[in-house]
């Protein structure tokens, strides 16, 4: 058994220890025979000695003509001492006593302690009957659900465990609520070990979309990389994303996006990641800190050069028939911080039309509405982009992005 899973078992066992150290007034309302010894046994168990409780928990069992009540406080009693003592067979044993005397959701509860006693014993046949009653009575509790994983990932039936999962995941879905994310990871996980590539992709993005972390952004966007169809121009921005997402830190990951947006006719973001690559330590140092310079200084001569021809170059964009270089020359504005002026350049570019992309124009008038802060108009135009060569991906993602900021 997985150490996760072990910790798991302990902490059912805590919380009936837990629940049984609330009795005391009860043992103490009881015949002094029967209840001096459990209220001993409580006081052990919240001492940590499982042992020495169960012993006392005896001296109360061995009372002749207990009542229904005494009867029921010392299955509780045994049980909770037997856990803590390791003592899976006793704990089972008056588990077992203990679930024909309650009823309800109470009844529930004590077959899920029993089967978390059963699957540490490694019984898993036994624990998987007792699971089933426990949602029979009503329990779908958490800790139900990840232990139902448990049982099946133990036996192989990863196929039950993405039915179940989907399910779940259908459910939230169709109350309008966000799927758990145990849920998605556990039918995430089924669906690689059944070899569905497909499903596990679309798991992935349900993920982040509903939980968007640090980890599941570096996940979704390293695997996007990787999509049929998905356009290599598009590298810049899946960098982008990486960056703005916290999961580009790596020296030759600077290196590659400070090149690419060189490569792009964007000198002023290539400087800045540059820039960004020194501060943070990831650039400057190392056997290869002597390129890193080198590149440093051409994003610095390029930014520069760009800065004396931009003007000249956006005047001979307004007199082109179509709006392709609006487009590109506005785009170069936003990443000099100059983005009302590189802003209106794109609205104009696309409505003069004749554009070679215009999804790729799409994909720039939502990342400078962005940048101007207005999140309300850019939102709808990234989350309307329909490319099918990736832009769509990366828009919608952007979006994401930008309803997580708040």
């Amino acid at each position: 058994m997985s150490a996760t899973m072990m910790n798991k078992m302990t902490a059912v066992a805590t919380a009936l220890v837990l629940t049984m150290a609330t009795t005391v007034a009860q043992a103490q309302a009881m015949r002094p025979e029967v209840g001096k010894p459990l209220q001993a046994a409580s006081e052990l168990l919240k001492a940590g000695k499982g042992k020495e409780a169960l012993a006392k928990v005896r001296e109360a069992e061995a009372v002749a003509g207990k009542t229904a009540a005494e009867s029921t406080m010392v299955d509780r009693m045994k049980a909770a001492a037997a856990q803590r003592a390791g003592d899976n067979g006793t704990a089972a044993q008056a588990l077992e006593s203990l679930y024909g005397k309650v009823s309800g959701a109470e009844q529930g509860q004590v077959a899920e302690q029993l089967a978390s006693v059963y699957a540490t014993a490694r019984d898993n046949a036994k624990a998987s009957q007792w699971l089933q009653k426990a949602q029979a009575a009503g329990n779908n509790s958490a800790s139900v659900k990840q232990l139902q994983a448990y049982l099946q990932g133990s036996s192989g039936d990863y196929g039950a465990i993405a039915k179940e999962a989907a399910a779940a995941v259908a459910a939230a879905e169709q109350a309008g609520k966000r799927p758990e994310e145990s849920d998605l990871l556990r039918l995430a996980d089924a669906q690689a070990r059944t070899n569905n590539a497909a499903g596990q992709a679309a798991t992935l993005e349900k993920l982040l979309f509903s939980h968007p972390k640090k980890d599941y952004w570096a996940i979704y966007l390293a695997r996007l990389a990787r999509k049929p169809g998905f356009a290599s121009r598009l590298n810049l921005d899946l960098m982008r994303l990486r960056l703005a997402t916290g999961s580009l830190d790596k020296s030759d990951d600077f290196m590659e996006m400070a090149q690419l947006a060189l490569q792009a006719g964007l000198p002023a973001e290539g400087k800045a990641i540059v820039d960004k690559g020194f501060a943070s330590g990831a650039l400057g140092t190392g056997a290869e800190a002597e390129r890193h310079k080198r590149l440093r200084d051409l994003a610095n001569k390029q930014e520069a050069e760009a800065k004396t021809s931009i003007d000249q170059r956006a005047a001979a964009a307004a007199s082109a028939k179509d709006g392709n270089d609006l487009v590109q020359i506005g785009h170069a504005y936003t990443t000099m911080g100059q983005t009302d002026k590189g802003l209106a350049l794109i609205e104009q570019g696309i409505a003069k039309g004749g554009l070679k992309r215009p999804d790729d124009a799409q994909l720039r008038l939502g990342m400078a509405l962005l940048q101007a802060k207005n999140k309300a108009k850019a939102v709808p135009v990234l989350r309307g982009i329909k490319g099918t060569d990736g832009t769509a991906d990366i828009g919608r993602l952007w979006a994401l992005f930008a309803n997580t900021q708040g």
